[in-house]
């Protein structure tokens, strides 16, 4: 059984920051990586910031300069500083973790979501 769980996120103002959270528990291995996507309404979830186990980190064009992703490897755990936030990143933000099982298996796993909210 594994458990994603974040926590962070809430209402800010344009131009404000917020911090999120999120850390994996259970039975596995390792990480291979974890990272952050979003889902507006009416929109498809799109990744946001991901990072792997070579500590390579990826971000999406529209974040990049304002958010910054940590790994904390020892704790299982990430990180999503945002900064310089904009009605545009208004959405609900959830945490994926690729998990290492026996025989080099992966899975995925997902939190429950943390709605960020920001206001013009």
């Amino acid at each position: 059984q594994v458990e994603v769980v974040e926590s962070g996120g809430g209402m800010v103002q344009a131009g404000g920051s917020l911090r999120l959270s999120c850390a994996a528990s259970g039975s596995f291995l390792g990480i291979s990586s974890m990272g952050w996507y979003r889902q507006a309404p009416g929109k498809q979830r799109e990744l946001v910031a991901n990072i792997p186990a070579d500590g390579r980190r990826q971000y999406a064009d529209s974040v990049k300069g304002r958010f910054i992703i940590h790994r904390d490897q020892v704790r299982r755990a990430v990180t999503l500083q945002m900064d310089s936030l904009t009605p545009e990143d208004t959405a609900v933000y959830y945490c994926k973790a690729v998990v290492i099982l026996r025989n080099d298996v992966r899975e995925t796993y997902w939190g429950q979501g943390t709605q960020v909210t920001v206001s013009s």
